[in-house]
């Protein structure tokens, strides 16, 4: 079936202050329901999930999927807790988000309140219209996995790369792409491209450190020192691929609870990946 989802979404000036002022309080100013860290000592410490519906059942029309794909890494929080760079700022990123898109936006897209994992070969993916991959620099795709892609953009699905850094990391995206698109090509989007403006007015390309480079006042990473918003097209001129390069807007989302991390760089990483979700929801 075409996963493709046309749904109508309100938007207005006053509901765009309002996304910006909530997120600044989720930073500066403790609110009701609002879990915080313990901050108590200056060491490395866990991230927080705010989510705290764990029970009951899941479903909208649109739910956040984290794609589960093979790669050679082993290594990092996504190791420990059982996966490999998929896994990477799992699963407070992934809740963090969920809560942004459900409580700070309003729109009329019904968003479902748990996230979810899908294997790349899971018949599942059809179900979905937007799938985000993490560290897409240790990206392997075997040729099924690859036609299954191609098959799924086809149908309708949007592809969301986050967080890789450096040139031997954008050649191996490259080199996967391409397994899916022969032809593939990427280009820089300009801001006025309609994904910056879908639901919030995305004005400058920030480049959005991990949260333990963001302590030491440092935003690049691997010698990825200019970051970059790019896209992939199809032939029909369909945007059907948002790539963020040289950035990490998966750790901002599960690093936003903590006031350590700055608000000049959560901001943009929330705004970001909301536009980015309304935009493939709306097209």
């Amino acid at each position: 079936m075409d996963i493709r989802v046309q749904r109508g979404i309100r938007r207005s000036f006053a509901l765009k202050m309002l996304l910006s002022l909530l997120l600044l309080s989720l930073v500066l100013i403790p609110t009701a329901g609002q879990r915080r860290l313990d901050l108590g000592g200056s060491g490395p410490r866990q991230p927080q999930s705010m989510r705290t519906d764990v029970g009951g059942p899941s479903f909208g029309e649109y739910t956040f999927i984290r794609t589960i794909y093979d790669s050679p890494y082993r290594g990092g929080f996504g190791f420990r807790r059982g996966g490999g760079s998929w896994a990477v700022d799992y699963p407070e990123a992934d809740d963090n988000f969920i809560v942004g898109l459900r409580e700070w936006t309003g729109t009329s897209l019904k968003i479902a309140p748990r996230p979810d994992q899908i294997a790349i070969m899971d018949d599942r993916l059809f179900d979905y219209p937007l799938i985000y991959f993490v560290e897409p620099g240790f990206l392997e795709l075997s040729d099924e996995q690859a036609a299954r892609l191609r098959e799924y953009v086809a149908r309708g699905g949007f592809l969301f790369f986050d967080d890789f850094w450096g040139e031997y990391e954008w050649d191996n995206l490259e080199t996967q792409l391409h397994k899916v698109w022969p032809d593939y090509q990427a280009k820089d989007l300009p801001l006025t491209h309609p994904i910056f403006h879908s639901y919030l007015d995305v004005e400058e390309v920030v480049q959005v450190p991990n949260f333990f480079n963001a302590l030491r006042g440092q935003t690049s990473e691997k010698g990825g020192i200019v970051p970059h918003y790019r896209g992939v097209e199809d032939k029909n001129g369909r945007l059907v691929a948002f790539i963020a390069f040289n950035c990490d807007l998966g750790d901002a989302w599960e690093w936003i609870n903590d006031p350590r991390y700055p608000v000049k760089y959560g901001l943009p990483a929330y705004k970001v990946g909301i536009n980015v979700v309304i935009y493939a929801m709306s097209h």
